[in-house]
């Protein structure tokens, strides 16, 4: 079976520019989406499945650092390279409090941003276990492709984070305070009911009717995740 191609989306408000790197990254063999403003970057960050994220600082709409603290706090954690023109190391300093990977400072060479995105990639691919299984669910971490009673099944970002989180700390009960501050970052400050109703979600995708959920709620506690 052929390696699924690698998903990237570039947010540049430089028309040439960015498709100059979206066709260097297609002659790679990525399959890209460009996006010309932060607005419209965010949501295709935040909605999409993108194996890296490519962000300028300076666009219009909304800068990258709000798009990047604005992904994070979200619960993407899509592999993020940011672009900038300016000097001076404070820019990565806020780069990196806001949560930004690695950074390229423009004009860059092209085998320079290939090698940055490959080294992404590899150190993101290395600190996640492949596959996750739990009773009849499955996730492929890398493809991001999950499976229940042996049928495909579409989630969201927020989801698939939320899931995965729960599958890596298997038969571990967690606290609701713990799903937030790992799932939707610390400094979420809105509902902390939003992780019921996104196990209420979750359970409607993979659960099948008759069979016992994975999901399993602890009294007093949270959500813990196992077979039985």
């Amino acid at each position: 079976m052929a390696e699924q191609q690698r998903r990237v989306l570039v947010i540049e408000d430089d028309h040439d520019l960015a498709r100059a790197v979206a066709d260097l990254l297609g002659d790679e063999g990525f399959v890209v989406e460009q996006c010309h403003d932060g607005e419209s970057g965010f949501a295709r960050g935040r909605d999409g499945n993108f194996d890296v994220i490519v962000l300028d600082l300076m666009l219009p709409r909304r800068n990258g650092f709000s798009v990047c603290l604005d992904l994070r706090n979200a619960g993407v954690n899509t592999p993020l390279l940011m672009l900038t023109a300016k000097d001076g190391e404070m820019d990565e300093v806020e780069g990196l409090e806001v949560g930004a990977d690695d950074f390229l400072r423009k004009p860059f060479e092209r085998s320079i941003l290939i090698a940055r995105i490959n080294a992404l990639l590899r150190r993101y691919d290395r600190d996640r276990p492949l596959r996750l299984n739990v009773g009849p669910v499955s996730i492929d971490a890398l493809r991001r492709k999950t499976t229940s009673h042996g049928r495909n099944v579409t989630l969201t970002p927020r989801e698939f984070a939320l899931l995965e989180y729960l599958m890596s700390n298997a038969n571990k009960p967690l606290a609701k305070s713990e799903i937030l501050a790992s799932v939707w970052g610390g400094d979420f400050e809105g509902d902390p009911n939003i992780v019921e109703v996104y196990i209420g979600y979750l359970r409607r995708k993979i659960d099948l009717a008759g069979q016992p959920s994975i999901i399993h709620t602890v009294r007093g506690v949270g959500y813990s995740v196992s077979a039985v």
